[in-house]
């Protein structure tokens, strides 16, 4: 996956002017134009690395004059005390971008450490680990890729990508199968459709209307295995809906296709790294 580099300098250009205004006053008073400095970024515990080529553009926008070398690139598992980057120049150009870039680092190897902890746990399982759209404004394709970076994949990515017919989309046109026949008279041929089903009625419903995904919607496990019973194979199957570490294993050992989590993206821990400069 291949992100647009424009839509990363817009992001980081964003929060760059939201950090420093228009004068970083600590740096910009004390230390000269030509003040040069050496640091390194170091891993404070154990974890996969996603978005160090984000951290790297931060700088050439903050100011440039920074050579940064990365030394352990994305999809990288790491260990407390791994050196994953070093970087020399442009003293105020560290400064003014340290921030930035750690958080925007932080946060994505906070995803990718997650999402790769997920997909061990549902190893030799058919389940696929994917994200949702409860991501934080402006960043949501940083965080979709750092779910890809630690072996997930992505489920949609806004509401244009797939005709998905949630409860509240069914519960305000009056049912699935009049929802389902509406949309089929507009859509075109490449839209697939989605419906959340709640019960197992429900689901036969779906299976009757010919959809291409069911999203079982915080069904017990036991629910869910009768699920694929009754699906067998004619559609796929996504569980959503207070799916943790905890439980995942469980979930997808149900046989469904497909578990979506938005824990991944709305409420992960940052993984902890360090930017120091030597003395």
């Amino acid at each position: 996956m291949k992100l647009l580099q424009c839509y990363v300098d817009k992001i980081i250009t964003t929060a760059l002017m939201e950090d420093i205004n228009y004068i970083d006053t600590a740096a910009d008073n004390l230390i000269p134009e030509e003040h040069k400095s050496s640091a390194y970024y170091v891993a404070k515990d154990t974890g996969v690395v996603c978005g160090i080529e984000v951290a790297k553009r931060v700088f050439e926008l903050a100011g440039g004059g920074v050579d940064f070398e990365i030394l352990i690139k994305d999809s990288t598992k790491v260990n407390k005390g791994d050196i994953i980057a070093t970087l020399s120049g442009s003293t105020l150009t560290l400064l003014k971008g340290e921030r930035t870039a750690l958080n925007l680092l932080q946060h994505m190897s906070g995803i990718a450490t997650a999402t790769n902890k997920c997909v061990e746990l549902v190893s030799g399982t058919k389940a696929s680990v994917t994200d949702t759209r409860k991501t934080l404004p402006g960043l949501r394709a940083l965080q979709k890729y750092s779910v890809t970076v630690g072996g997930g994949k992505n489920h949609r990515f806004n509401l244009s990508d797939a005709a998905m017919l949630k409860d509240n989309h069914i519960d305000a046109y009056g049912g699935i199968t009049p929802a389902v026949a509406a949309l089929r008279e507009k859509i075109g041929h490449t839209v697939k459709i989605e419906v959340e089903v709640r019960t197992l009625d429900e689901l036969k419903e779906a299976l009757d209307n010919k959809v291409e995904i069911i999203m079982l919607d915080n069904m017990s496990n036991d629910d869910m295995k009768k699920a694929v019973e009754i699906t067998d194979g004619r559609a796929l199957l996504e569980a959503s809906g207070n799916v943790t570490a905890d439980n995942i294993r469980s979930v997808a050992e149900t046989g469904v296709d497909i578990i979506s989590l938005g824990a991944l993206t709305h409420s992960v821990k940052c993984f902890d790294i360090s930017m120091k400069i030597n003395k």
